[in-house]
């Protein structure tokens, strides 16, 4: 009982500080990449099985039978579908033209801001007092949408040349890896927790690491791309306010959103998160696998993350105080 009592005490406190254990964790493999000579060919392979840990740990924090409840809520899954598949691709289109003419750079903008984040969306709309269960019941979704959407809208955007090195494998590959395998884990592991202590075991530790993963992640993922981002400081320069931008112009169209489906105050707030998070951490590999022309898609890919990042320590603040006010009904 009292090992119990001091797991939830160090969990409580890892929750309240995990913004500031999140920036203190991109600093440091910031410095690690740049002052470690850090290889990305040794670092890139772990992203891959860190964020899938990080995702099993992050579905075992709701019931499936939440889950259930949550994907019946059709208006507000529809909220998100329109949100990130015809408002988000509107929105890019105009912030695209402010991207510098390198079709390479442009690509990594495209790529980032068309796919809408799966992962710490859950967490940050939770912070923030979001529908957190209903953003994690349209995970599956809104993965399987991206996957079908983003080869229509490079060849939109960019052309048939551009678009086909663009491969659908590498998003099939995540989808198992990333949703797929820890969706099917975490069901396990509750079903197991239901009826055997050792099931109930495994989801207290993971509960307990969550934080901890995912700094780690960002910690993976920053260091691997830090010396890239050394050597291409203008262009990163020249897509910051493009992302930042994005996050402001998101912020209030997913408030207008929000109103037109008549959504509740949590799932409002979800939904703000939803159009404005975009999925850096699962697309940084299909940059990765891109022709050596065109790297510096990933090193656009990840910048995207870091602006990310400082903005969502705003909209955790931000969004609650937005929020009530599209607010109608339940």
């Amino acid at each position: 009982m009292a090992r119990e009592h001091s797991v939830r005490v160090v969990v409580e406190r890892l929750e309240r500080h995990q913004i500031a254990i999140y920036l203190a964790a991109m600093a440091a493999a910031a410095v690690w990449g740049l002052t470690a000579s850090v290889s990305a060919a040794v670092v890139e392979p772990a992203i891959t099985p860190v964020l899938a840990a990080l995702l099993y740990a992050t579905f075992l924090q709701v019931p499936f039978a939440a889950l259930a409840r949550a994907a019946r809520g059709g208006r507000f899954l529809g909220a998100v579908l329109v949100t990130n598949f015809v408002v988000v691709p509107l929105v890019v289109a105009v912030l695209v033209q402010f991207a510098p003419d390198d079709r390479a750079v442009r690509l990594g903008v495209l790529l980032v801001l068309l796919t809408p984040c799966i992962d710490y969306v859950i967490v940050f709309s939770g912070l923030a007092g979001g529908a957190s269960e209903r953003l994690l019941a349209a995970t599956p979704l809104l993965m399987l949408a991206q996957m079908l959407l983003l080869p229509v809208y490079l060849l939109l955007f960019l052309g048939p040349d551009l678009a086909g090195y663009v491969e659908v494998g590498p998003f099939l590959e995540a989808f198992l890896a990333l949703i797929v395998v820890p969706l099917t884990l975490a069901w396990l592991t509750q079903t197991v927790a239901a009826r055997h202590r050792a099931g109930q075991t495994v989801s207290t530790a993971m509960n307990a690491a969550l934080v901890p993963l995912m700094a780690l992640t960002l910690l993976v993922v920053v260091a691997s791309q830090t010396p890239r981002i050394s050597t291409r400081l203008g262009s990163v320069a020249a897509v910051i306010p493009l992302y930042a931008g994005f996050l402001i112009v998101m912020a209030g169209l997913g408030l207008l959103l929000a109103r037109l489906f008549i959504l509740d105050t949590r799932a409002a707030r979800a939904l703000i998160f939803s159009g404005a998070t975009r999925n850096s951490l699962v697309v940084l590999p299909l940059a990765l696998a891109l022709p050596d022309r065109y790297a510096i898609a990933a090193v656009i890919v990840v910048t995207q993350t870091l602006v990310e990042m400082v903005g969502m320590v705003v909209y955790v603040r931000f969004v609650p105080h937005l929020a009530p006010a599209a607010a109608t009904r339940s």
